[in-house]
């Protein structure tokens, strides 16, 4: 009995104290309107459509953080980023979390034309992005990744990446043919592969949202992105369960 005692107690003795717990984090959430909540519906009173459907709010609702600073702007660039965003920073920052590159790239324009003009139309203007993606965008990534970790050196940093916009198939009167949703789900394969690649190169946690969002794009019979919507600035963006069920599962997935 005395060693069953002794056996007994070990928990007691090695159990870690409460101040051992995983520490409260310094938060700053990034990026453009995907990191924002644009398509979510309901926003802060600012020109930036900051919501608490996003998924930063939704990840600080379940987490412990010491602090939390929601710097994402809709229509945000690298620029943006660097000239309005990075300065949030710290040198205590604990957590980073990004969406960026494809307002570098002029993906809404890609799809305002692919919407209202022609199969041929949509092919060039598709293969314009692309091309900034490949030779333009990697440099500016690059330089904004870099400021990050220069400002926040202890932060993990994560790149979110984009979904594919549209499921291919039957989509209803007046949607986009499926000949251009194919090529616009190609452009978002394109940038979506150059994100993955700098990110990883730049030491930092990259997350692929692609697959989570299969099956729930754009013409799915649950879409958890916005078709054509009024007011039209939420056209083509996560709804409040693209977040919740797309992006939310993706971060939490790659970090707790």
């Amino acid at each position: 009995m005395a060693v069953v005692s002794g056996l007994a107690i070990i928990p007691v003795l090695f159990s870690a104290p409460a101040s051992a717990e995983a520490a409260e984090v310094n938060y700053v959430a990034l990026g453009d309107s995907f990191s924002s909540g644009l398509g979510t519906r309901d926003y802060d009173d600012s020109d930036c459509k900051r919501g608490p459907a996003a998924y930063p709010e939704l990840w600080v609702e379940s987490h412990a953080t010491a602090s939390f600073d929601f710097v994402a702007c809709a229509g945000a660039t690298t620029d943006d980023v660097l000239n309005n965003q990075v300065s949030s920073l710290e040198s205590d920052t604990g957590l980073v979390t990004i969406t960026i590159g494809g307002n570098d790239v002029g993906f809404a324009d890609v799809i305002t034309t692919c919407r209202i003009g022609s199969n041929a139309d949509c092919d060039e203007v598709g293969e314009e992005a692309e091309n900034q993606v490949r030779n333009v965008l990697p440099g500016l990534l690059d330089q904004t990744y870099s400021a990050i970790t220069e400002a926040a050196p202890a932060a993990e940093v994560v790149v979110l990446g984009y979904p594919r916009l549209f499921e291919l198939g039957p989509c209803g009167f007046g949607s986009i043919s499926e000949t251009k949703r194919e090529r616009l789900n190609a452009m978002a394969d394109v940038l979506g592969d150059t994100i993955a690649d700098n990110a990883t190169a730049a030491g930092l946690t990259h997350v692929d949202v692609r697959d989570g969002f299969e099956g729930n794009a754009v013409c799915a019979d649950d879409p958890w992105i916005n078709g054509t919507t009024v007011p039209i600035d939420e056209s083509y963006h996560p709804n409040a369960s693209g977040h919740s069920e797309g992006y939310l599962p993706a971060l939490t997935g790659a970090i707790g």
